[in-house]
């Protein structure tokens, strides 16, 4: 059963004439009349009555006009759907992000869905350890995180922006004032740190092992905004990426020195695929709106 099949039976069934359905279409009398006759054999039955020139729906023809009539509907809905999403008008986008992004992504969050009103966005937050899989399995388009090593061969690294790992505390911290730190002045702070996993955490770790430094951490934690909640109203210090504290008023942001608390970030897309038209505009709405920052 064809959907031209279809076609050609609605249009007959509508018309009682096969001459006049076939004018319609575009087709000859014997071409819609062999369609028509393929049809009744595929389905084992009489679609209509020949009654002269004239033709009418049998018992069996009037249960199939309905449903053809339903079929073809839901076609015409589908193309509709694809058309809108290739112009950009509807669709998901599902966007991974690790939890240092979010004061950078939440002005392009107000902005894009006034531009493209269609385009329903799912943000998903999480460490680049359970992101990567994702984009992997193609259950998300895009992730904004810092370079993993490992996968290159099978992504598309887009670079953002470069940003540090700074020492966070409240402004009445006894080092608030400090315009930068060596890391050595990091022993003996009383720190909250985020949990192994994320991004900031990890990276951490590889430069504080390094250099063989430990920290006096008394919390770990998981939820970014609670952890600097606590940093801003205590005696706290926490080691974060610079954007995860931007927005946060009272909290000051002390760099520690040396390049290597510096790190690039990317838009990563996964390689060998055709990306979705609203992948790539978000993409190009995000580099217009970090321009100035890289």
């Amino acid at each position: 059963m064809e959907l031209r099949q279809l076609k050609y039976f609605v249009h007959a069934a509508e018309k009682g004439n096969f001459t006049a359905a076939a004018e319609e279409l575009f087709i000859t009398q014997s071409t819609l009349s062999q369609q028509i006759m393929q049809l009744e054999a595929e389905l084992n039955t009489h679609l209509f009555d020949r009654i002269g020139r004239k033709v009418r729906l049998t018992e069996s023809g009037q249960v199939m006009l309905e449903h053809a009539r339903f079929v073809l509907a839901e076609v015409d809905k589908t193309r509709q759907a694809i058309e809108d999403l290739q112009g950009l008008l509807t669709g998901e986008l599902r966007i991974g992000v690790t939890y240092a992004f979010t004061s950078l992504l939440l002005p392009l969050l107000t902005s894009f869905p006034k531009k493209y009103p269609g385009i329903r966005l799912r943000i998903v937050y999480a460490s680049p350890d359970e992101l990567m899989p994702k984009l992997l399995a193609a259950d998300l388009d895009i992730v904004l995180t810092f370079h993993t090593s490992g996968q290159d061969d099978a992504l598309n690294m887009v670079p953002l922006l470069k940003s540090r790992i700074v020492m966070a505390v409240s402004k009445n911290h006894r080092l608030a004032s400090a315009k930068s730190l060596p890391i050595e002045a990091l022993k003996g702070v009383d720190m909250i740190l985020a949990t192994r996993g994320y991004s900031s955490r990890d990276f951490l770790d590889e430069i504080l092992y390094k250099h063989n430094i430990g920290l006096s951490v008394g919390i770990e934690m998981n939820d970014v905004h609670s952890l600097l909640s606590l940093v801003e109203k205590g005696h706290w210090a926490t080691l974060l990426n610079e954007r995860a504290v931007a927005g946060w008023k009272n909290i000051v942001a002390i760099p520690v020195k040396g390049k290597e608390w510096e790190r690039r970030s990317y838009i990563i897309t996964q390689k060998n695929t055709h990306p979705k038209k609203s992948a790539v505009r978000f993409m190009e709405e995000l580099l217009k709106l970090t321009a100035n920052e890289r």
